[in-house]
């Protein structure tokens, strides 16, 4: 079985791990990064592929090297990818999974602090509303910074992000002091998001809600015991995407690959 993944997250590594583990498979893995790419071949990818890919690109791998399968692993927020790996898989008609992680279960999860936002945007303009005079810890990647920018001032903004040359790039090119860049890797612990809070003097955190594997559940408690406001924001419909397409954990990827192949 060749398997072609859409990676760049911790699920895509335990999906690469799980298919070596228990399966006879080539795979290889796309990320957007280097950084993602090096994880992807520690985790057992056969081969990987470190730069964003277009469509076509991806259609042409998939037909002239025969993969049998294209699952899409990647973040809840890389919506364009998963329209298109959505696409893609009706144009082919061929076996496609979008494993999507659970959304986070806040049911026991003191939920006082949490405003919700539909966009960037308009987080942005919650806070300049709201918070016009509070430090912003800004906890949601390098590419959705300009979107909060446009609403709040930028020597009062925060970021926490990868350690790659694209988000340092992307830091400089919107003025952001190199200061308050908060270069990390991995979903911060509790200490680590109140020790962040506490040492910025953040009135405002911004989050996606990128369930449970993506820290969430440690920033909301941190913002609690700290007594300061979260913006999260609700993740993207994608209407191309079938329901029927999208698994949640490795029992139920197994039950899918079993109905394929």
């Amino acid at each position: 079985m060749k398997v072609f993944l859409l990676g760049g997250t911790k699920d895509s590594i335990n999906i690469i791990q799980h298919l070596k583990n228990n399966y006879d498979c080539h795979i290889l893995t796309t990320t957007t990064t280097e950084y993602g790419a090096k994880l992807a071949r520690e985790g057992g990818s056969d081969e990987t592929i470190a730069r964003p890919l277009p469509k076509d690109e991806i259609k042409e791998i998939i037909i002239n090297d025969n993969y049998d399968l294209l699952i899409d692993a990647t973040h809840p927020f890389a919506s364009h990818i998963t329209q298109t790996s959505a696409s893609l898989s009706k144009e082919l008609d061929s076996p496609y999974i979008r494993f999507e992680r659970p959304t986070t279960n806040l049911e026991n999860i003191d939920t006082h602090n949490i405003h919700y936002a539909d966009s960037f945007d308009e987080a942005g303009k919650l806070i300049a509303e709201n918070y016009p005079n509070g430090n912003v810890l800004h906890f949601a990647g390098a590419n959705t910074m300009e979107e909060i920018l446009k609403h709040i001032p930028v020597e009062r903004f925060y970021p926490r992000i990868l350690k790659v040359e694209s988000s340092i790039q992307k830091c400089e090119s919107l003025n952001v002091d190199p200061n308050h860049i908060i270069p990390m890797t991995g979903a911060a612990s509790l200490e680590e998001n109140m020790e962040l809070i506490e040492k910025y003097d953040a009135s405002v955190m911004i989050t996606k809600e990128s369930g449970e594997v993506g820290g969430v559940i440690e920033k909301i408690e941190a913002a609690n015991k700290k007594n300061v406001a979260i913006v999260m924001i609700q993740r993207p419909k994608i209407e191309e995407l079938n329901k029927n397409d999208i698994v949640s954990n490795l029992e139920e990827l197994d039950i899918k690959l079993k109905n394929f192949f």
